[in-house]
This record gives structure tokens, sequence and C-alpha cells, in this order.
């Protein structure tokens, strides 16, 4: 079993920054990647950013490139996800989400279905 606990959602205006934390606990030795994970009302599920876990190779979405920064502070067991100049779209239930299966994160890293453990999430809300 794996826990996650995602926090530093909020509102801000259009080009403003948040980041993002999700600490994890639990059965972290058979865990193969980690990523952030977003659901927006028109588009569902998508990915945000996603880490392996064996290299520490970062993937982003096309969405996140540029503008958003995914870390790992392996001591205090956190994930950061720094998001700088979020624009309306990026508003949605941002989560973290820890996978086990190696194929899947070797080779589908960033599709949400991919993963096995799940956070709550924290609420983005950006206004325009």
């Amino acid at each position: 079993q794996v826990q996650l606990a995602e926090s530093g959602g909020g509102s801000v205006q259009a080009g403003g920054s948040l980041t993002l934390t999700c600490v994890y606990s639990g059965d972290m030795d058979t865990t193969s990647c980690m990523g952030w994970f977003r659901e927006v009302s028109e588009k569902g599920r998508e990915a945000v950013a996603a880490i392996r876990t064996r290299d520490g190779r970062i993937s982003y979405a096309d969405s996140a490139k540029g503008r958003f920064t995914m870390s790992q502070d392996s001591a205090k067991n956190t994930l950061i996800l720094q998001m700088n100049g979020l624009q309306s779209e990026d508003t949605g239930l941002y989560y973290c989400q820890a996978g086990q299966n190696p194929w899947y994160c070797n080779n589908e890293i960033l599709r949400p279905t991919r993963y096995d453990y799940r956070g709550q999430g924290t609420q983005v809300t950006v206004s325009s």
C-alpha cells in the first residue's frame, strides 16, 4: 500500500504561480513511477508530469513543458510541482499517483490509468 497526500492548491490570477506538494509513504520499494495528474472539467483526467523512480527521469505533458517543473525530495518523501505562468485552462483538481508496474512506467508513464494509488487531490483555480 502507498499513501499520498497533496497540498498547496489555491486560487490565483492568470500568470501567477503555485507550488504543489505530495507527501508519500508506505511500500515505496515496489513503486516504479510517480506522477502529477489533473482532472479538468472538459477534458477529464490528463497527465502533467511523472518521474521514473529507478533513474529519476521526468516526463512532461506538452501542456506543462516550459511552465511546470516537477522535482522530488527523497529525504522528505515529497514530490513537488512548481507551476508558473498559470492560465485558466490549468484549473482543475491536481493529484499525485504511484505506479508499481515497471512496463507501464517505462512505456506509458503519462497515462493516468496506469497507476495503482492516488491521493485525494488539491484544487487549483486560475481566474483570468
